[in-house]
């Protein structure tokens, strides 16, 4: 029976590696799923699995442990930066720069109650133990992961960070659910009366592509070419058909205007007054016949073209000339749920879908020209991945020199693929870098990488767990934590609701993604019918995500004179 003691035991067997972090993956996950007054802690109770293994004796070799723990943290983060990027700088447009700017309070305000409370107790807690109470208290583990990082370059040998953050996350994932329904006491929020209210925002201000019919009566513009009613506007519009005496035909730049002309307009919602202003007079309920008598005695037909071949990437519509070489309009670009107008200066991205018109043989060589393949898509560009990993280790490892502070700063193996992630998401189409990705597949790498990561810290704090928490500062941990996550929530909600006038449901969201927290945007989407939480949740969560990793070690690096 040697073999089992050496497969249960010795921590320097692989086959003990993978078994034991098998079982604390899949135990942990598992016990997830469960729900506490209908909370589930997901992923997270890999960590208490693993702390659980770790108090019995079962161990790894610290430079294995090590390096799963940094690269299941770097594969996590890197995912993150992927699927943020392509929004992260245009989350910060119009209404959404108020909502990060309340994220942001809630973030500075929870580092503020933290460092507050750090002063108050008078070296009680280590800082480090008082910043892993706080990541556990907002439920961002990426953030642990990072200040984790920073203490390595610090030399730190004090207790084990994870152990506040195990002690906090529990209370911290109730806290901000429980803070959103005090809210709605607080405030008496009707939900009705709020689902109502958001209803009609969203029919107001919904800036979309729509698409309506235009009889041509303005004189004025009889006998114009199409792009000359472009240049008119000072914004896009796209003309996807033109009946005229009963016959519908793809209107080109040249096609020249005429009296009673049917156009069939693709413009944004907010312009349609403007452009029907121009042209003539809208048409309810017109039916087009999809006959082309004149140019052609095939059919139109309306198609969605899928973008999935590589050099593709980063090319504008107009650099295409679908129309022009193919006699295709193309009236709308869909991407990532979200229907783009189809504007010549366009930067279309692998993943992208197209709404087109035209007569299928023309349609069909414009999808030999874009792919329209689900399998090249379902493939994952795994290249980008570890270029952007490779490119973002170095980033991390450049130290920066601030004035005042006697050590250089790094980003790390965390804030260095996280920049360089969210960089290659928005701009890696013009390096000719593929970043689609499928939903499932990033979200498989990315529990994966947290999977490793909590696992390993779960291992390695476990064999201290009972004497620093159970006999040592537990209670208190929980309750720095309770108030580290309740506190900013209560006064930036006040604000946004109060002052910004921010509808509940946004509200919500809002909270939910200041504390990249999915159980509380799960009880949101719960509690009404819309997307609005979803809305709130994803505006400033890239933003967020990027704070939390970064302010951690940041603040470690600063206060190293204080531990």
């Amino acid at each position: 029976m040697e073999w089992i003691k050496v497969l249960l035991y010795d921590h320097n067997s692989i086959a003990h590696i993978v078994l034991l972090y098998a079982f604390v993956i899949a135990i942990g996950v598992a016990l997830g799923k469960i729900k506490f007054f209908g909370v589930s802690l997901g992923v997270t109770f890999v960590l208490f699995t693993g702390i659980f293994m770790g108090h019995f004796g079962f161990k790894v070799n610290s430079d294995t442990l090590h390096f799963i723990q940094e690269f299941g943290l770097i594969l996590f983060v890197f995912c993150i930066g992927l699927q943020v990027g392509p929004s992260f700088f245009s989350s910060f447009k119009k209404g959404g720069m108020i909502l990060n700017l309340l994220a942001v309070g809630i973030v500075i305000l929870n580092i503020g109650v933290a460092l507050g409370l750090f002063f108050i107790l008078d070296g009680r807690l280590e800082l480090p133990m008082i910043i892993g109470t706080l990541y556990g208290a907002v439920t961002n583990t990426p953030g642990l992961g990072a200040a984790q990082e920073a203490l390595n370059q610090l030399s730190y040998n004090g207790p084990e960070i994870s152990l506040g953050y195990a002690c906090a996350y529990p209370l911290g994932v109730i806290g901000i659910i429980g803070s959103t329904i005090l809210l709605r006491h607080i405030f008496k929020i009707n939900l009705e009366k709020e689902e109502h209210d958001l209803l009609s925002e969203n029919q107001s201000s919904q800036d979309r592509p729509e698409r309506i019919t235009i009889r041509v009566i303005n004189k004025a513009i009889v006998g114009k070419k199409i792009k000359e009613l472009a240049a008119l506007l000072s914004y896009s519009f796209v003309c996807s058909r033109l009946m005229r005496d009963s016959n519908s035909i793809i209107p080109e730049g040249n096609t020249v205007i005429q009296d009673n002309d049917y156009l069939l307009i693709v413009c944004s919602a907010e312009k349609e007054e403007t452009v029907v202003a121009l042209l003539g007079e809208k048409v309810e309920g017109f039916v087009w016949t999809e006959n082309v008598q004149k140019q052609t005695d095939n059919e139109l037909e309306l198609h969605k073209i899928l973008i999935t071949k590589s050099n593709i990437n980063g090319k504008s519509l107009g650099d295409l000339q679908i129309r022009a070489l193919h006699g295709v309009n193309v009236t709308r670009v869909a991407r990532s749920g979200v229907d783009l107008l189809a504007d010549s200066k366009l930067k279309l991205q692998v993943g992208d879908s197209l709404t087109v018109v035209g007569t299928l043989p023309n349609i069909k060589k414009v999808e030999r020209l874009l792919g329209n393949s689900l399998k090249r898509l379902d493939h994952p560009n795994i290249i980008t991945i570890f270029i952007g990993i490779f490119v973002g280790i170095l980033f991390g490892s450049l130290p920066f020199q601030i004035p005042g502070i006697p050590m250089p700063i790094k980003l790390g193996l965390a804030g260095g693929p996280l920049v360089i992630a969210i960089l290659i998401g928005r701009f890696g189409h013009h390096f000719k870098l593929v970043t689609y990705t499928t939903q499932s597949a990033n979200l498989m790498l990315r529990e994966v990488g947290i999977a490793l990561f909590l696992a390993s810290v779960g291992l390695k704090a476990g064999e201290n767990f009972i004497n620093t928490v159970v006999q040592g500062d537990g209670i208190l941990y929980v309750g720095i934590g309770f108030l580290i996550t309740v506190v900013p929530i209560l006064v930036i909600a006040t604000i946004g609701r109060l002052y910004f006038k921010i509808n509940y449901f946004t509200l919500m969201g809002l909270i939910a993604g200041s504390n990249t927290d999915p159980p509380a945007l799960a009880y949101a989407n719960s509690v009404g019918t819309g997307d609005a939480p979803s809305v709130g949740y994803s505006t400033v969560y890239p933003l967020t995500m990027f704070l939390r990793i970064l302010t951690g070690q940041l603040i470690l690096v600063l206060m190293a004179s204080f531990f």
